[in-house]
Formats: C-alpha cells, structure tokens, sequence
C-alpha cells in the first residue's frame, strides 16, 4: 500500500488525489495523508509561474514534514490571464509529475475583486452565499452549473501528473 502525503487539508483535493490513484493503482492502493504547509507564494497566486511555485514548495515542505511516504502530493490553484487553474506536483523520491489543469474563465465581476487584492474562493462564496466554496464544488462548479468541479478538474490534473510513476517510458 502507497503512503501517500497530500500538501493539503482541502477535501475536494484530496477526494480528487484518492479517486486518481485508486484509478491507476487499483483500488485501496494508498492511504491519506493530509498535512496543511505553506506553499511560499500569495494566497492567490498569480500567473503560471507562481502557482507552479507554490505546487513544488508544498511538495517540497510536505516531504520535509514526513519524508517516509511514498508519494507527496500538492495542488496550487491560481489565476492567469483571467481564468482559474491549477497545477499538480507529484513526487516520489526519483520522479516528478507535473501537470496544469483546465482553465476556466472568469467574469469580470469576479476578476475585479480578485484583481483588487482578495482570494477567489472568499469572492466566489460572497457571491454565491455557499461558505467555503473552495472545499467544495469551487467556482468551476458554479459556472459550469456542476458539470465540473474542482474534485473533477483536479482528478484529471492529477491523474496527468501521474503518468510518469506507471508508464516505463519515463525511466
């Protein structure tokens, strides 16, 4: 069985980080570690660059936390050129995985309180009046009335990460 360390506390993430490793290694295949660290960047990053950044510093600070798992897990979510996304870092002591996610584009309304200094997920919540939207369906899920949601985008995401750990072709 995989330990598995998840630089996250958030329940979408980690839902979305179990159901893709079950996918690829079979179901049960993990256990779950969820420990909150920082990620070194805004509570809303900005830009590709900064979000990767903060992806590889909870990697890096969660294999520092517990440095006897298997895998480390993070998922940053950011904004660029006005649309959320995220990335997905994953390591294991020989290989990285990295993948962006979807992006999903913001209305205006959105963008300039976010742009004004304020994270997306309390702007999406005052909005919306769903508390903590962030743990839960996000903004993808409001705007695409549930088609997606974060869980389903960082599924994918993560899913794309993984590619390296089981295919022979990376080493």
């Amino acid at each position: 069985m995989h330990q598995v360390v998840c630089a996250t506390t958030n329940p979408a993430k980690i839902r979305a980080i179990l159901h893709a490793f079950n996918q690829i290694f079979g179901e049960g295949c993990c256990h779950i570690a969820a420990i909150s660290v920082e990620s070194g960047v805004p509570e809303q990053p900005f830009g590709s660059e900064e979000t990767r950044a903060g992806a590889r510093n909870r990697v890096r600070n969660a294999r520092a936390a517990q440095p006897n798992a298997d895998f480390w897990v993070a998922i940053e979510a950011g904004i660029d050129e006005g649309s959320t996304f995220s990335w997905v870092v994953i390591e294991n002591g020989e290989l990285t995985g990295e993948s962006r996610s979807a992006t999903l584009p913001l209305p205006e309304v959105i963008l300039r309180d976010v742009n004004a200094g304020e994270a997306l997920g309390p702007v999406m919540s005052r909005y919306t009046g769903i508390d903590e939207i962030g743990r839960k369906e996000g903004a993808i899920g409001v705007f695409t009335a549930g088609a997606l949601t974060r869980e389903s985008v960082y599924h994918q995401a993560v899913i794309l990460a993984l590619s390296p750990f089981h295919n022979a072709v990376y080493r």
